[in-house]
């Protein structure tokens, strides 16, 4: 079950963290998977892994905030690695995010939110989606947040307003590929273990009822059932992955 062998696969995001924990996992499930992040050093380090390991992949770094960037750098991809057959929109945090309440933000700030969350997965689509269309086969997976679902009293206002639009955009998108043999889905994080002081993370732990934050290795296999064949009948949907912080 849920062999990739001869698919390709593009994870944006994907030189730390979550992403490279889906890079990872559809590589040792056979995908040829394209490693894009905005840091070259990330993205070649994470594909160089890959490799090491008996994967093929490789470094695939551009701005997916830039869509010109983007349809470059798929159509340099593709010469690598083959058409795109399953897409991960993964990159979601501006650099230097920080928790700020949206009164107390500079509307200078609102625009890399929408742009990342929304724009990005808008573009990277775009690249892809046609030659999914055209053959018959596809899948395109966004890695949104709870935030995007429902209030927070965190400071991530304009971070949920994005992840929440690519929410939506999926919704509605996956209505118009669903004959096309393309299914869309979002895969919703709930609280992630990002490496912060000891004393932040514990916190933050007690307040998910299966007591602990999420770890990489706990959203790969959620990202690689949709982007298998086995998923082929579930578009559309919103799949929560959050130790039941959030249960809708």
């Amino acid at each position: 079950m849920f062999d990739l062998k001869g698919r390709v696969a593009v994870v944006t995001g994907g030189g730390q963290n979550v992403g490279e924990g889906i890079a990872r996992l559809l590589a040792e499930q056979g995908a040829a998977v394209a490693v894009n992040d905005l840091f070259e050093d990330r993205a070649e380090s994470v594909a160089e892994s890959i490799r090491r390991a008996g994967g093929t992949a490789c470094a695939a770094p551009f701005d997916v905030t830039d869509a010109d960037a983007v349809a470059a750098g798929v159509a340099k991809l593709t010469e690598a690695l083959g058409p795109v057959d399953i897409l991960v929109n993964n990159a979601g945090v501006p650099p230097g995010m920080t928790v700020t309440p949206f009164r107390e933000m500079d509307p200078a700030e609102w625009e890399k939110f929408v742009d990342l969350n929304l724009y990005g997965v808008l573009h990277c689509t775009r690249a892809v989606v046609d030659g999914m269309c055209d053959r018959g086969w596809g899948r395109i997976v966004t890695v949104s947040s709870g935030a995007g679902q429902t209030g927070l009293r965190l400071g991530i206002t304009l971070y949920g307003a994005g992840k929440g639009a690519a929410i939506s955009f999926m919704r509605h998108f996956a209505m118009e590929v669903a004959d096309k043999g393309v299914t869309a889905n979002t895969v919703a994080l709930g609280l992630i273990d990002n490496h912060l002081d000891a004393s932040v993370t514990e916190g933050m732990a007690r307040q998910v009822p299966a007591g602990r934050l999420g770890q990489p290795e706990d959203i790969a296999p959620a990202v690689l059932f949709l982007a298998s064949d086995e998923a082929g009948w579930i578009t559309g949907q919103i799949l929560g992955v959050n130790g039941g912080n959030l249960m809708i």
